[in-house]
Protein backbone atom coordinates (compact mmCIF):
# COMPACT_ATOMS: atom_id res chain seq x y z
CA UNK A 1 0.00 0.00 0.00
CA UNK A 2 1.29 3.46 -0.90
CA UNK A 3 1.89 5.82 1.97
CA UNK A 4 -0.15 9.01 2.17
CA UNK A 5 2.47 11.71 1.85
CA UNK A 6 1.14 15.25 1.66
CA UNK A 7 2.98 18.50 2.17
CA UNK A 8 -0.20 20.43 2.96
CA UNK A 9 -3.78 19.68 3.98
CA UNK A 10 -6.80 21.80 4.88
CA UNK A 11 -9.57 20.38 7.07
CA UNK A 12 -12.79 22.34 7.57
CA UNK A 13 -14.76 22.00 10.83
CA UNK A 14 -11.47 21.07 12.52
CA UNK A 15 -12.28 22.15 16.08
CA UNK A 16 -14.19 18.99 17.10
CA UNK A 17 -15.37 15.52 16.12
CA UNK A 18 -14.03 13.99 12.92
CA UNK A 19 -12.30 17.23 11.87
CA UNK A 20 -10.25 17.39 15.07
CA UNK A 21 -9.60 13.65 14.81
CA UNK A 22 -8.19 14.13 11.30
CA UNK A 23 -5.85 16.87 12.51
CA UNK A 24 -4.64 14.68 15.40
CA UNK A 25 -4.01 11.69 13.13
CA UNK A 26 -2.17 13.75 10.51
CA UNK A 27 0.19 14.82 13.29
CA UNK A 28 0.87 11.16 14.19
CA UNK A 29 1.89 10.15 10.68
CA UNK A 30 5.47 8.93 10.12
CA UNK A 31 5.85 11.95 7.83
CA UNK A 32 3.36 14.59 9.06
CA UNK A 33 2.34 17.33 6.62
CA UNK A 34 4.49 20.45 6.69
CA UNK A 35 1.27 22.46 6.87
CA UNK A 36 -1.99 21.42 8.51
CA UNK A 37 -4.59 24.14 8.01
CA UNK A 38 -7.38 23.72 10.56
CA UNK A 39 -10.44 25.68 9.53
CA UNK A 40 -13.07 26.59 12.11
CA UNK A 41 -15.72 29.26 12.59
CA UNK A 42 -14.49 30.69 15.89
CA UNK A 43 -10.78 29.93 16.43
CA UNK A 44 -10.65 31.79 19.76
CA UNK A 45 -13.93 30.45 21.17
CA UNK A 46 -14.40 27.79 23.86
CA UNK A 47 -15.37 25.10 21.33
CA UNK A 48 -11.94 25.43 19.72
CA UNK A 49 -9.97 25.11 22.98
CA UNK A 50 -8.63 21.61 22.24
CA UNK A 51 -7.52 22.70 18.77
CA UNK A 52 -5.87 25.82 20.24
CA UNK A 53 -3.95 23.67 22.74
CA UNK A 54 -2.77 21.40 19.94
CA UNK A 55 -1.69 24.31 17.74
CA UNK A 56 0.26 25.92 20.59
CA UNK A 57 2.51 22.83 20.75
CA UNK A 58 2.77 22.04 17.03
CA UNK A 59 4.14 24.73 14.71
CA UNK A 60 2.87 22.93 11.58
CA UNK A 61 -0.78 23.60 12.57
CA UNK A 62 -2.24 26.87 11.36
CA UNK A 63 -5.77 27.65 12.58
CA UNK A 64 -7.71 29.43 9.84
CA UNK A 65 -10.93 31.39 10.58
CA UNK A 66 -13.41 29.81 8.16
CA UNK A 67 -17.19 29.88 7.88
CA UNK A 68 -18.07 27.63 4.95
CA UNK A 69 -21.51 29.23 4.58
CA UNK A 70 -19.88 32.63 3.98
CA UNK A 71 -18.26 33.29 0.56
CA UNK A 72 -16.23 36.22 1.94
CA UNK A 73 -14.81 34.05 4.72
CA UNK A 74 -13.90 31.33 2.19
CA UNK A 75 -12.06 33.79 -0.08
CA UNK A 76 -10.17 35.25 2.89
CA UNK A 77 -9.19 31.74 4.01
CA UNK A 78 -7.93 30.83 0.52
CA UNK A 79 -5.81 34.00 0.45
CA UNK A 80 -4.38 33.25 3.90
CA UNK A 81 -3.55 29.63 3.02
CA UNK A 82 -1.94 30.81 -0.23
CA UNK A 83 0.28 33.22 1.73
CA UNK A 84 1.40 30.45 4.09
CA UNK A 85 2.20 28.10 1.22
CA UNK A 86 4.26 30.64 -0.70
CA UNK A 87 4.80 29.26 -4.17
CA UNK A 88 3.60 25.73 -3.49
CA UNK A 89 0.06 24.37 -3.76
CA UNK A 90 -2.44 22.62 -1.48
CA UNK A 91 -2.38 18.82 -1.76
CA UNK A 92 -5.51 17.88 0.13
CA UNK A 93 -8.78 19.71 0.77
CA UNK A 94 -11.08 17.87 3.18
CA UNK A 95 -14.56 19.43 3.25
CA UNK A 96 -15.57 18.07 6.64
CA UNK A 97 -17.67 20.90 8.14
CA UNK A 98 -21.34 19.95 8.26
CA UNK A 99 -24.55 20.33 10.19
CA UNK A 100 -27.81 18.51 10.83
CA UNK A 101 -31.31 19.59 11.89
CA UNK A 102 -33.40 16.85 13.51
CA UNK A 103 -36.51 17.47 11.43
CA UNK A 104 -39.03 15.04 9.97
CA UNK A 105 -40.66 15.55 6.59
CA UNK A 106 -43.61 17.17 8.37
CA UNK A 107 -41.54 19.58 10.47
CA UNK A 108 -38.93 20.57 7.86
CA UNK A 109 -38.81 24.32 7.19
CA UNK A 110 -37.50 26.63 4.50
CA UNK A 111 -35.06 28.18 6.97
CA UNK A 112 -33.62 24.86 8.20
CA UNK A 113 -33.41 23.33 4.74
CA UNK A 114 -31.65 26.44 3.42
CA UNK A 115 -29.19 26.57 6.32
CA UNK A 116 -28.28 22.88 6.11
CA UNK A 117 -27.98 22.93 2.31
CA UNK A 118 -25.80 26.07 2.41
CA UNK A 119 -23.35 24.50 4.87
CA UNK A 120 -23.33 20.91 3.60
CA UNK A 121 -23.54 21.42 -0.17
CA UNK A 122 -22.90 25.01 -1.23
CA UNK A 123 -19.96 25.34 1.19
CA UNK A 124 -17.98 22.49 -0.46
CA UNK A 125 -18.83 23.92 -3.90
CA UNK A 126 -17.43 27.35 -2.97
CA UNK A 127 -14.42 25.79 -1.21
CA UNK A 128 -13.58 23.84 -4.36
CA UNK A 129 -13.81 27.00 -6.46
CA UNK A 130 -11.74 29.13 -4.08
CA UNK A 131 -8.98 26.56 -3.53
CA UNK A 132 -8.82 25.28 -7.12
CA UNK A 133 -5.78 27.42 -8.03
CA UNK A 134 -3.82 26.02 -5.05
CA UNK A 135 -4.91 22.44 -5.81
CA UNK A 136 -3.91 22.86 -9.48
CA UNK A 137 -0.54 24.19 -8.39
CA UNK A 138 0.01 21.13 -6.14
CA UNK A 139 -0.97 18.77 -8.97
CA UNK A 140 1.37 20.50 -11.41
CA UNK A 141 4.23 20.36 -8.91
CA UNK A 142 3.83 16.65 -8.15
CA UNK A 143 5.85 14.04 -10.05
CA UNK A 144 4.24 11.22 -12.02
CA UNK A 145 0.96 10.84 -13.86
CA UNK A 146 -2.42 9.71 -12.60
CA UNK A 147 -4.42 10.90 -9.61
CA UNK A 148 -3.78 10.43 -5.90
CA UNK A 149 -4.43 12.11 -2.56
CA UNK A 150 -0.68 12.68 -2.21
CA UNK A 151 -0.83 14.77 -5.37
CA UNK A 152 -4.04 16.83 -5.21
CA UNK A 153 -7.51 15.86 -4.01
CA UNK A 154 -10.86 17.11 -2.75
CA UNK A 155 -12.49 14.85 -0.16
CA UNK A 156 -16.13 15.70 0.49
CA UNK A 157 -17.38 14.27 3.77
CA UNK A 158 -20.74 12.87 2.78
CA UNK A 159 -22.99 10.35 4.54
CA UNK A 160 -24.69 7.04 3.85
CA UNK A 161 -27.82 9.03 4.69
CA UNK A 162 -27.39 10.66 1.27
CA UNK A 163 -27.88 7.34 -0.55
CA UNK A 164 -31.21 7.35 -2.39
CA UNK A 165 -31.13 3.59 -3.00
CA UNK A 166 -30.45 2.63 0.63
CA UNK A 167 -32.38 4.88 3.02
CA UNK A 168 -29.85 4.43 5.80
CA UNK A 169 -31.27 4.48 9.39
CA UNK A 170 -34.54 6.08 8.24
CA UNK A 171 -36.37 4.72 11.28
CA UNK A 172 -33.76 6.22 13.59
CA UNK A 173 -34.19 9.71 12.17
CA UNK A 174 -35.68 11.19 9.00
CA UNK A 175 -33.35 14.27 9.06
CA UNK A 176 -34.75 15.25 5.66
CA UNK A 177 -32.68 18.39 5.04
CA UNK A 178 -29.48 16.52 5.97
CA UNK A 179 -30.28 13.61 3.61
CA UNK A 180 -31.11 15.98 0.74
CA UNK A 181 -27.96 18.03 1.29
CA UNK A 182 -25.73 14.94 1.30
CA UNK A 183 -27.38 13.48 -1.82
CA UNK A 184 -26.68 16.84 -3.51
CA UNK A 185 -23.10 16.78 -2.18
CA UNK A 186 -22.64 13.38 -3.84
CA UNK A 187 -23.67 14.88 -7.17
CA UNK A 188 -21.34 17.82 -6.58
CA UNK A 189 -18.49 15.37 -5.92
CA UNK A 190 -19.21 13.60 -9.21
CA UNK A 191 -19.31 16.93 -11.07
CA UNK A 192 -16.03 18.05 -9.47
CA UNK A 193 -14.39 14.75 -10.41
CA UNK A 194 -15.30 15.28 -14.08
CA UNK A 195 -14.42 18.98 -14.20
CA UNK A 196 -11.17 18.79 -12.21
CA UNK A 197 -9.74 15.53 -13.59
CA UNK A 198 -7.98 17.42 -16.38
CA UNK A 199 -6.18 19.45 -13.70
CA UNK A 200 -4.89 16.30 -11.99
CA UNK A 201 -7.26 16.56 -9.01
CA UNK A 202 -8.94 13.49 -7.52
CA UNK A 203 -12.44 13.99 -6.02
CA UNK A 204 -14.45 11.56 -3.89
CA UNK A 205 -17.46 11.56 -1.59
CA UNK A 206 -16.66 9.77 1.65
CA UNK A 207 -18.96 8.30 4.30
CA UNK A 208 -16.97 8.33 7.57
CA UNK A 209 -19.32 5.83 9.22
CA UNK A 210 -21.88 6.57 11.90
CA UNK A 211 -19.50 8.10 14.42
CA UNK A 212 -19.70 9.04 18.10
CA UNK A 213 -19.49 12.83 17.87
CA UNK A 214 -21.48 15.85 19.08
CA UNK A 215 -23.43 15.64 15.82
CA UNK A 216 -23.72 11.84 15.66
CA UNK A 217 -24.64 11.41 19.31
CA UNK A 218 -23.76 8.47 21.59
CA UNK A 219 -25.71 5.76 19.70
CA UNK A 220 -23.23 5.18 16.82
CA UNK A 221 -21.03 2.07 16.78
CA UNK A 222 -17.86 3.81 15.54
CA UNK A 223 -15.32 5.95 17.44
CA UNK A 224 -13.67 8.97 15.86
CA UNK A 225 -10.29 7.18 15.99
CA UNK A 226 -11.61 4.09 14.18
CA UNK A 227 -13.25 6.21 11.49
CA UNK A 228 -10.24 8.48 10.92
CA UNK A 229 -7.74 5.62 10.84
CA UNK A 230 -9.87 3.86 8.24
CA UNK A 231 -10.26 6.98 6.11
CA UNK A 232 -6.55 7.83 6.12
CA UNK A 233 -5.69 4.26 5.14
CA UNK A 234 -8.21 4.57 2.30
CA UNK A 235 -6.84 7.95 1.17
CA UNK A 236 -3.36 6.44 0.89
CA UNK A 237 -4.58 3.84 -1.61
CA UNK A 238 -7.25 5.43 -3.85
CA UNK A 239 -6.27 6.51 -7.34
CA UNK A 240 -7.70 7.51 -10.71
CA UNK A 241 -10.22 4.66 -10.82
CA UNK A 242 -11.88 5.86 -7.60
CA UNK A 243 -12.32 9.50 -8.58
CA UNK A 244 -16.00 10.44 -8.65
CA UNK A 245 -17.07 7.52 -6.45
CA UNK A 246 -18.97 7.33 -3.14
CA UNK A 247 -17.03 5.23 -0.61
CA UNK A 248 -17.19 4.46 3.09
CA UNK A 249 -14.29 4.65 5.56
CA UNK A 250 -13.31 1.07 4.72
CA UNK A 251 -13.29 1.64 0.97
CA UNK A 252 -16.62 -0.07 0.25
CA UNK A 253 -18.67 1.45 -2.57
CA UNK A 254 -21.98 2.94 -1.35
CA UNK A 255 -24.92 2.97 -3.80
CA UNK A 256 -26.00 6.39 -4.98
Amino acid sequence: MAELCVRSVLVTGANRGIGLGLVQHFLRMPKPPQWIFAGCRDPTGPRAQELQNLASKRPNISIIPLEVANPTSIKAAAAKVGEHLGGSGLNLLINNAGMVKLNTLDTETLEDMSEVYTTNTIGPLLMGQAFLPLLKKAAQGSPGSGLSCSKAAIINMSSYAGSIKDMYVWDFGQVVSYRCSKAALNMLSKCQSLAYKEHGILCVALHPGWVQTDMGGSEPPLTVDDSVQGMLKLLSSISEKETGTFLDWEGKVIPW
